[in-house]
């Protein structure tokens, strides 16, 4: 199964731990990259995530990002047809580096696309028509895959 974990995700895990939801989102995470780190699943990433984690400001936060990032085993170029998708994808209201990293994770064949960001699931979700990939909470669906993966046992 290909993953694209976006910047958001990847740093998910450095994020201050008190809230609840950021602590559940940097254990689900932290799974998922375990299970491409088995090799159960594969990362996908792109340029774009890397110009996203390059100006991450605070060196030591980018090193630790770039670790996880190191757990990408294939890498989609910006070639013409991501940017050219990228744009069509902007031109339906998402951010540009948004729309990027949608149309490089399209292009890439990623079975699902993974994010924190409320705007941007909110945005996928209004135009599922127009994404040609499913967006999702990494929470809400390692929650999903785990439900289906293991049988079900009576209490």
């Amino acid at each position: 199964m290909g993953i694209y974990l976006d910047a958001c995700c990847l740093n998910r895990p450095f994020d201050d731990q008190i809230q609840e939801r950021i602590r559940l989102e940097a254990e689900a995470v932290m799974a998922i990259l375990g299970r491409c780190q088995k090799g159960e699943w594969h990362l996908i990433g792109s340029e774009a995530l890397d110009l996203e984690i390059f100006r991450i400001p605070d060196g030591d936060r980018r090193q630790r990002v770039l670790v996880l990032a190191g757990l990408v085993r294939r890498r989609v170029p910006l070639d013409a047809v991501v940017v050219k998708r990228a744009y069509e994808l902007q031109e339906a209201g998402f951010k540009a580096i948004d729309a990027l990293h949608l149309a490089a994770a399209e292009k890439g064949k990623a079975d699902v696309f993974l994010t924190t960001d409320d705007g941007l699931l909110r945005r996928a979700a209004r135009e599922k028509g127009l994404v040609k990939i499913r967006v999702e909470n990494p929470v809400n669906w390692l929650m999903e895959v785990i439900q289906h993966a293991e049988p079900e046992h009576d209490s």
